[in-house]
C-alpha cells in the first residue's frame, strides 16, 4: 500500500475526518467555506500580519487518512518569547505510519523556521479552538468546542508529546440553575444602579457592540497564559458571521455610565444543523433547515470577560444571571462552555455555581525539538 504526503490539497484537507470517524461520531466538522478562508493567506489576518501556515494531507492508496496545519503565529511568538510552531486541524485515522509522516512533515516546518518546539492543536490560535480531547470523548461538542477519537492523543504520545495545560469545557442545565443564587451583592448592586445597563448584540448594532466586545475581551484576558490581543480586523474576521446566528436575548455588553465593561457572548450551539448539512452550503443544508435542525434548544457561552477595573465587582455574576435567566426563558435545555483552564480559578467557581458538569478533558501537547 503506497502512502503519499501531499501540501495544499484542500479538498482532500476537508474530507479526512469525513473518511475516518464514523458518520455516528461526535465530530463536527467546520463549514467548508469558514476553513477555506482561515487557510487562505489572503483572507486570514494571522497570515497577511506576518505568520506562516502549511496544511498537509496523507493519503494511503489515494484515500485521505491524515492531515494537519503546521503553522507559526508570530504575534503570540514575540509577546511571549517563543520559538514555536503550532498543529492544528489534527485528525486521522488510527494509522501510525500516515501520522508519523504527517508530523515529519510539521517538524520539518519548524525546523525551517528556526523553532524549537511543537504545541499544539490550535484552529488556529490561543483566541480560538484549542486543545485535544483526552477524557470525555462520548459527548457530542457545542460550537467553538474541539472533539477527538482517543487513538490521536495516544499517537502523540507515542511521538514523544507531552500533556500540558489542562482545560476542560462545560455543560449545565439551565432549567436546575436558579438564576438569584448566581447574584453575590455587587451584582445585585449592579443589576439595581442606572449606572450599569445592558446592551444587546443585534444585527442593526452588531459592528458598534462587538468592537466594544473585543476591547472587553483583549483588557480581560490581558494577563491570561498565550493570550495575544486581537485587532479589530482579528475580531471580525473570527467572529463576523456570529451576527447571523446571534440571539439577542442571550449575548450582550454591560456599560458602565455608557463605557463597555463587560462582554457575554452566547449563542445558539449550531453543531447539530452543521452536522447534518455536511458542513456545506447547498440542498442538504436546505433540508437541514426545513428539518428544524436550525432551531437550537442547546446554547453555548463562547466567550466573557469584564474590563480590568471593572474585576472583583460583581460583573461576571451579574453577566451570568443575564444570561442563564434568558436561557431559561428561551426554552434552552442546556448550555456548553468552552475551554477554561485548569489555573483559571475564577471562571472554575463560575461553573460550580452553575451547577455544571465536566464535558471534555483537554490539553496541549508538547514537544521539544532540537
Amino acid at each position: 500500500m503506497t502512502l503519499e504526503l501531499v501540501k495544499g490539497d484542500f479538498n482532500a484537507f476537508f474530507r479526512v475526518p469525513f473518511e475516518v470517524y464514523p458518520s455516528d461520531s461526535p465530530y463536527v466538522s467546520p463549514m467548508r467555506s469558514d476553513l477555506k478562508k482561515y487557510l487562505d493567506p489572503k483572507q486570514n489576518p494571522m497570515l497577511k500580519s506576518g505568520g506562516a501556515l502549511e496544511f498537509y494531507v496523507v493519503k494511503r492508496d489515494g484515500r485521505p487518512v491524515a492531515r494537519a496545519t503546521a503553522h507559526r503565529h508570530l504575534q503570540s511568538n514575540e509577546r511571549h518569547g517563543w520559538a514555536r510552531t503550532c498543529f492544528g486541524y489534527f485528525d486521522a485515522a488510527d494509522d501510525a505510519e500516515a501520522i508519523d509522516l504527517l508530523f515529519a512533515a510539521i517538524t520539518d516546518f519548524a525546523r525551517r523556521h528556526g523553532d524549537s518546539e511543537i504545541v499544539g492543536p490550535f484552529n488556529l490560535t490561543a483566541m480560538q479552538m484549542v486543545g485535544m480531547v483526552t477524557e470525555g470523548f462520548e459527548h457530542a461538542p457545542t460550537t467553538d468546542m474541539m472533539w477527538h477519537p482517543p487513538h490521536l492523543s495516544a499517537h502523540l504520545q507515542r511521538l514523544g508529546f507531552a500533556a500540558r495545560f489542562p482545560m476542560s469545557t462545560w455543560e449545565f442545565t439551565p432549567d436546575t440553575v436558579d438564576p438569584d443564587t448566581l447574584l453575590n451583592s455587587g451584582a445585585r448592586e449592579i443589576l439595581s444602579s442606572p449606572d450599569w445597563t445592558f446592551a444587546p448584540i443585534t444585527r442593526k448594532d452588531f459592528k458598534i457592540r462587538m468592537e466594544e466586545g473585543r476591547l472587553c475581551l483583549n483588557g480581560g484576558f490581558d494577563r491570561n497564559p498565550m493570550f495575544v490581543p486581537l485587532t479589530t480586523e482579528e475580531f471580525r474576521f473570527q467572529a463576523g458571521e456570529m451576527m447571523w446566528v446571534m440571539d439577542p436575548s442571550l449575548a450582550a455588553i454591560i456599560h458602565h455610565k455608557d463605557e463597555p465593561a463587560g462582554v457575554v457572548i452566547c449563542i445558539p450551539d449550531l453543531n447539530p444543523f452543521v452536522k447534518h448539512a455536511g458542513a456545506r452550503y447547498g440542498i442538504r443544508m436546505l433540508w437541514s433547515w426545513l428539518r428544524g435542525l436550525f432551531t437550537a434548544k442547546r446554547a453555548v457561552i463562547i466567550l466573557y470577560s469584564v474590563m480590568p477595573e471593572h474585576q472583583g465587582k460583581g460583573v461576571n455574576a451579574a453577566m451570568l444571571h443575564r444570561v442563564a435567566s434568558a436561557l431559561r426563558k428561551g426554552g434552552y435545555r442546556t448550555c456548553g462552555v468552552t475551554w477554561i483552564a485548569d489555573v483559571n480559578k475564577a471562571s472554575l467557581r463560575q461553573m460550580e455555581r452553575l451547577g455544571a458538569r465536566r464535558l471534555h478533558r483537554t490539553h496541549l501537547f508538547h514537544k521539544g525539538i532540537a
